[in-house]
């Protein structure tokens, strides 16, 4: 059996920087142990399936996939980068016709259109709410020791906690930062994050161009000790910075060693705009 795969760099627009994706495209249903095998193999954050959802679909002509994602460990409910990696092997390799395409996936429908070099992934919002120092505060001590955390808020829908460190900080902190990882799976007693989002408010205003807000993302609990570039967890990011900058148009950068950058656009009916760059890395057919 021969499956078609690819390992695409997105959020970035050069190769081996922002976060890498697997996605392999399924001609075929593929035996459900095989997609988490396949996952194991790539070794990656991410291994993103496209399937057909009606015999008679085509990669360049259909407009509407199926999609699901793996982590060498186990399947996830949403993953940001590996949808914006399916969308570019569509439209870029498989040279797709439609504007649009839609993704059926745990997530409910997941939309994606081109826009100039930019994919713009449809993504849902989902909100913070104030989290209490004490349940977490061997987790946060874990993470970032003893520097001074201006807010702390957890996302119930994502099971993110996000940890907002001091506007003190520069970026370079941030980026700086020793992070032991694996050491969250003891100090998390609550059995409610599978996520942790450090966070920093960044340098833009006014005239000055720049990055609305920073973040690295942590994700032990599924296997990722460190994820380069976080679709979903900015998909919490963009409404608590939202709302603290009064902003509904931003760019973030997340600061993990590869690096990436993230446009933001909120919307009207709830939802979020995230759009970034793509590079094309591998090309090849797993054989098995």
């Amino acid at each position: 059996m021969q499956i078609p795969v690819f390992t695409v760099d997105a959020f970035t627009n050069r190769p081996f920087a922002g976060n890498p994706a697997a996605v392999c495209l399924l001609e075929n249903d593929l035996d459900e142990v095989l997609h988490q095998k396949i996952a194991t193999e790539m070794n990656l954050s991410e291994t993103a399936f496209i399937r057909k959802l009606h015999p008679g679909d085509d990669f360049t002509k259909s407009s509407c996939f199926g999609l699901r994602w793996f982590t060498p460990a186990n399947e996830v409910p949403l993953c940001g980068h590996a949808t914006l990696a399916s969308a570019a092997v569509l439209f870029h390799i498989q040279k797709n016709t439609n504007s649009v395409l839609t993704f059926m996936t745990l997530s409910g429908e997941l939309k994606a259109r081109q826009v100039g070099d930019h994919i713009v992934l449809d993504l849902p919002l989902y909100l913070t709410y104030p989290q209490v120092l004490s349940e977490v505060e061997d987790l946060i001590k874990a993470a970032v020791g003893d520097m001074i955390v201006q807010d702390l808020r957890y996302s119930p829908d994502t099971k993110k906690l996000l940890v907002r460190l001091s506007d003190t900080y520069e970026r370079s902190v941030l980026e700086e930062l020793q992070v032991s990882a694996q050491r969250f799976l003891s100090a998390e007693k609550t059995g409610k994050v599978k996520g942790l989002i450090l966070t920093l408010k960044g340098k833009s205003s006014g005239k000055q161009k720049g990055h609305d807000f920073y973040s690295r993302y942590f994700a032990p609990w599924y296997g990722v000790l460190e994820d380069p570039v976080t679709g979903s967890a900015h998909t919490v990011l963009s409404s608590y910075w939202s709302e603290q900058l009064g902003k509904k148009e931003m760019l973030a950068f997340q600061c993990s060693r590869r690096g990436g950058e993230l446009k933001i656009s909120l919307r009207n009916d709830g939802r979020v705009g995230i759009a970034g760059q793509t590079a094309v890395v591998l090309k090849g057919n797993l054989t098995f």
